[in-house]
């Protein structure tokens, strides 16, 4: 029997053309964090094309460059999008169009910050919740909608956080909007259920990448790490291969689930 590996991530998974053919959508899938790793491996396991949205003009365009150049250009295309204005969200899906429709929309976009309820303000809250949770609403509305017109059986993967369990100091915004993740995954996956739509959520723990390492101290980011069981953060990688299987026909009789993605102790 082989043993665990607690001195860093496994090798990484080469795909398996998971989601060949298919038309991808992934909000906020630029930058070094698990939407851009979710980009990457639809691209690897086969999809006809990836649309990517994202709120940073100048990480998204060098997206779309790097990936056009390695997969190329013809299956990748990009916008800015934010998922908080309708219009902006119908304009990312309308690009999926010429390629034949959407068949996957990863929900990824979300918002974070640290503050406690007694100091927290409308402001901080209202916008962690707007992002996180409408924003993933909005976008399951829009495109569930275009599925059903276009008889399409297609999949929804949100991404929520174990943080919509556990209770983590600072975290009431964003904690209360990922558990709204997950009852919203829920609830629509019956919604969509009888068009042939599945609904279906990821609930990572610790994902590292250079942005978390960026506005997170080292203090807390050991701390978290101390609670996996492996001992160390995912790789936004391994949260992503979870999200193609819940993409992917190997999942075709799981919606309204939400799985996490995590190596806590129970």
């Amino acid at each position: 029997m082989t043993a665990l590996n607690f001195g860093g991530a496994p090798a990484y998974v080469q795909g398996h053309n998971l989601l060949a053919d298919r038309v991808v959508v992934v909000t906020a899938g630029a930058g070094a964090g698990i939407g851009a790793s979710v980009v990457r491996r639809a691209l690897e396991e086969g999809a006809k094309a990836v649309v990517i949205g994202d709120t940073h003009e100048k990480r998204l365009a060098e997206a779309q460059e790097s990936l056009s150049a390695e997969f190329g250009a013809d299956r990748v295309v990009a916008t800015l999008s934010d998922v908080t204005d309708e219009a902006q969200v119908q304009a990312l899906l309308d690009l999926a169009e010429p390629f034949g429709g959407i068949d996957v929309m990863i929900n990824n976009a979300g918002l974070g910050g640290t503050a406690s309820v007694l100091e927290m303000t409308d402001d901080q809250w209202q916008r962690v919740i707007d992002i996180s949770l409408t924003g993933t609403f909005r976008c399951i509305r829009a495109v569930g909608q275009r599925m059903v017109e276009a008889g399409k059986k297609g999949v929804i993967v949100n991404n929520a956080s174990v943080i919509g369990w556990r209770a983590q100091e600072g975290q009431a915004h964003y904690a209360a909007a990922k558990a709204g993740v997950m009852a919203l995954t829920r609830s629509a996956a019956l919604d969509l259920a009888p068009h042939g739509i599945r609904v279906n959520a990821v609930a990572p723990s610790l994902a590292m990448h250079p942005f978390l390492a960026k506005v997170t101290s080292d203090e807390l980011l050991a701390e978290l790490t101390d609670r996996e069981a492996f001992k160390r953060a995912a790789e936004p990688w391994e949260v992503a291969n979870v999200m193609m299987f819940l993409a992917s026909d190997y999942s075709s009789y799981l919606t309204g689930e939400v799985i996490s993605v995590s190596s806590q102790r129970a």
